[in-house]
């Protein structure tokens, strides 16, 4: 096991989001070739425990990851009170459009393959961006999201794409199988058994961190 790496603070222009960067160092002689990006889901942040798990499973597993607030402090504040922001899925897509071209531009992370790790209705801010970014952009994971709210871009998408949805959740399972349908990428739908929408049951958020660190460390190997 490697060890974890410190995490750096960091701000993306224009407005100034908030973030934080963990790059782990070379393992086994071999450098790091990709930054998974966290698109955070409604009334969720960058301190979310449930994706802080995830990012240190792939961290340990050499990747890169971005833990970032969609939303200022000033708009969250907002967003707790009416949920005005949560679902603008235009406006939360446009934001990871602005910190995927901040990682293609840092000199730290330039290099790397970029994948999103999407929750609730911040996968489907990923997967608009993903359409945006097709070039860039090498593998996208949702965790319990509504990649149905991507709606036009869903067909656009060309980075392969992993569905995960608890198997107690069952409005959300149909409306994962219904994106399904609309993506014409490589794609999977993984079904946790027992999972609720949140996946608190015993092992069940370890099951969705062993799918997204294959999916992506399949995935994103970008030549140097």
């Amino acid at each position: 096991m490697i060890p974890t790496p410190s995490e750096q603070p960091i701000q993306i222009p224009p407005g100034g989001l908030a973030g934080d960067l963990a790059i782990p160092g070379a393992i086994g002689g071999k450098s790091v070739t990709g930054v998974v990006l966290f698109a955070h889901g409604s009334g969720s942040s960058r301190h979310s425990p449930r994706n802080r798990h995830v990012a240190s499973v792939l961290q340990q597993a050499g990747l890169a990851t971005l833990l970032l607030d969609l939303l200022t402090v000033a708009e969250e504040a907002v967003d707790i009170a009416d949920a005005h922001y949560r679902f603008d899925i235009d406006m939360l897509a446009g934001r990871v459009v602005e910190a995927t071209d901040w990682l293609a531009r840092d000199p730290r992370t330039g290099r790397l393959c970029i994948g999103y790790f999407g929750a609730s209705t911040g996968a489907a801010a990923a997967l608009v961006a993903a359409a945006e970014r097709p070039q860039i952009v090498r593998a996208v994971v949702s965790r319990g999201g509504r990649p149905d709210l991507a709606g036009a871009a869903l067909p656009r998408v060309t980075a392969p794409t992993l569905l995960i949805v608890g198997g107690r959740d069952e409005v959300v399972i149909e409306l994962n199988q219904q994106a399904l349908r609309e993506l014409r990428c490589e794609k999977q739908l993984k079904i946790v058994p027992g999972a609720t929408h949140l996946f608190e049951e015993r092992g069940a958020l370890e099951q969705v961190s062993l799918l997204a660190r294959n999916w992506f460390t399949q995935h994103l190997k970008c030549p140097a």
